[in-house]
């Protein structure tokens, strides 16, 4: 094999590495950049994530991004590393779909059926289809299906370039020593593990091999250790993710190269007991591209079936191979913002959304403890609402920060829509906790001046707080479960919230021209209600939000407009029915 050819294997490695990744983004992105999401929603239990990890592995052809991933998942406290386990097995499985597509590359010219299926036809009129639904299309779906294609047609050309490269080995005797000596099946796990490592792709480690048996000269008892080979050393990729990450994703990564290793391990064990006693005579059979793949998908199928009940023992091992990292003690709000995930729109959002949810408890904690402040204060729950109030900048900056990394992606116009309404409903739920530090700090002014307010006063603010508290919780809940129902209920209980205000202010300034209540207690009683009327805007913001998410339409003013204009049955009702309920509260104050 001359120089020429050396470079012509590489040429065609290169084409073909380039025509899987164009492929399998072009698959992603016609997908509509959910793949990802469906991987981390509906792997819930060890069947569904194992199938999920092989058709998501099918559909993208790398069981390499599946698995970062599935690293990905576990390194954010998305998913837990036993999980992680069946996702990676149905990696391993799903990755032999590709030397199926390869064998489309090796379709024979004959007859005029065949001659029209044949590789040359077939590239040509894909690589056609593609450029043109490329270049001359404007919808995104249809540019993405002419990437596909187009990838598929290199990734064609790039095998037809390998196997012509590899052609002349088949009379070449250093070729047919160097097969021999795979015969022996740890030497040939030992190549396909190097090069497949080498070239950081196990898809293109099987195109080559199936280039190879074009030769005629390779049987199955190459071919098979070369594919444990290659089951083996797909895992190097994978373990680059293990790079700074926590202990959990380091734990992750390395369930391939585990899974990888104990797989082979036994079922190349069982495979060759059984053969030293039995001597299959199929292992002299010379293989094809399309016997190469169907050895591939067994092998896999095997180490599967095999490695599924073995997953919690897969478990301890990569447990026991990577050791807890020591404990540090916290300073602030641990948020597991995925850096990879900035390559998948979907999953950045998601994860985005369980943070914000986070934050969103946040701020309700810190404003229940600040309303208890008002009427029990100490310096310890004070303290603690500060900190909360800190915490909550903290996820502002850096949620804001990771939200700002979107930018330039290609996302849906809905992912668009939902990025710039996460960093409002950031700005919100900070908000709050800026409100509730000043109520703390209104709570304090009132225990250092040993200020007292009368009792229909303290009914006055219990009806109020009672109803704040009731539109944080309807506000939080919409928010984190989507549910439009309950945002439909913030708005009336926020006019409600605003009249009630209101009323109080003025029932207050008569108490103060009565003498029931003195001016020294105006200004922090005028406060306190100024914070909780701010509070209520604020969870208005985030139920409308969430309803317009839900009609996908994105228009907050015409919504309250609108709202207000229907006078609708629903909203009248609801709007009644809290007037009541609070009013009642403040009437009892006279009774």
């Amino acid at each position: 094999m001359g120089i020429a050819e050396v470079i012509s294997l590489f040429s065609g490695v290169a084409l073909f590495l380039f025509g899987m990744t164009l492929m399998g983004d072009g698959l992603k992105k016609v997908a509509g950049n959910k793949l990802e999401l469906i991987l981390y929603r509906l792997s819930g239990t060890p069947l569904k994530a194992l199938l999920l990890g092989t058709g998501v592995t099918a559909v993208i052809q790398s069981s390499c991004a599946t698995s970062v991933m599935a690293v990905g998942f576990v390194n954010s406290g998305m998913m837990q590393v036993k999980r992680s386990v069946d996702v990676i097995l149905g990696a391993i499985l799903g990755t032999s779909v590709t030397g199926w597509v390869i064998c489309l590359s090796y379709i024979e010219g004959g007859g005029s059926l065949k001659t029209l299926l044949s590789t040359a036809t077939l590239t040509g009129v894909i690589a056609v289809a593609g450029i043109i639904l490329r270049i001359f299309t404007k919808s995104q779906v249809k540019r993405h299906i002419g990437d596909i294609l187009m990838g598929f047609a290199v990734l064609m050309f790039g095998m037809s370039v390998m196997s012509g490269a590899v052609a002349g080995l088949r009379e070449s005797p250093a070729f047919i020593k160097l097969l021999t000596g795979l015969s022996n099946p740890l030497l040939g796990i030992l190549a396909g593990t190097v090069f497949t490592a080498a070239l950081q792709s196990a898809s293109a480690a099987v195109g080559i091999i199936q280039a190879l048996s074009m030769t005629g000269a390779m049987g199955v008892s190459q071919a098979l250790p070369l594919l444990m080979g290659v089951a083996i050393g797909a895992a190097a990729p994978v373990l680059l993710a293990a790079i700074g990450a926590g202990t959990d994703g380091k734990r992750a990564a390395f369930v391939y190269p585990v899974a990888g290793v104990l797989g082979v391990g036994v079922t190349g064990a069982v495979f060759y007991a059984l053969n030293a006693v039995f001597r299959f005579s199929f292992l002299s059979v010379t293989v094809n591209p399309f016997s190469v793949a169907a050895v591939n998908s067994f092998l896999r199928l095997a180490m599967v079936v095999v490695l599924a009940p073995l997953s919690g023992i897969i478990l301890k091992l990569v447990t026991a191979l990577v050791k807890d990292a020591p404990k540090t003690e916290k300073t602030g709000p641990v948020l597991r913002l995925e850096e990879r995930f900035l390559l998948y729109p979907a999953l950045a959002l998601e994860q985005v959304r369980e943070n914000i949810v986070a934050m969103a408890k946040l701020s309700q904690k810190s404003v229940s403890k600040a309303i208890r402040l008002l009427t029990d204060f100490s310096e310890e729950e004070f303290e603690k609402v500060k900190k909360l109030e800190d915490d909550g900048d903290i996820y502002e900056d850096r949620l804001g920060a990771y939200l700002m990394g979107l930018t330039g992606r290609e996302m849906t116009p809905r992912q668009n829509a939902d990025a710039a309404e996460f960093l409002h409903s950031l700005t919100d739920y900070e908000r709050i906790s800026d409100h509730a530090l000043n109520l703390a700090e209104n709570a304090k002014e009132i225990s250092d001046k040993k200020i007292q307010f009368s009792e229909p006063g303290k009914r006055d603010l219990n009806a109020l707080t009672s109803a704040v508290t009731e539109i944080l919780h309807l506000s939080v809940r919409a928010f984190e479960s989507g549910d439009a129902d309950a945002a439909t209920q913030v708005e009336p209980l926020e006019l409600v919230i605003d009249d009630l205000c209101d009323d109080v202010k003025r029932r207050h300034v008569e108490r103060i021209r009565t003498g029931v209540c003195s001016y020294s207690q105006g200004f922090v009683f005028n406060d306190i209600l100024t914070n909780l009327e701010r509070i209520a805007d604020h969870c208005s913001n985030l139920a409308i939000a969430v309803i317009e998410r839900r009609d996908n339409t994105y228009d907050a003013h015409g919504y309250i407009n609108r709202l207000k204009a229907s006078d609708s049955d629903e909203f009248r009702a609801a709007f009644e029915e809290f007037d009541a309920r609070y009013r009642g509260m403040m009437e009892k104050t006279d009774g």
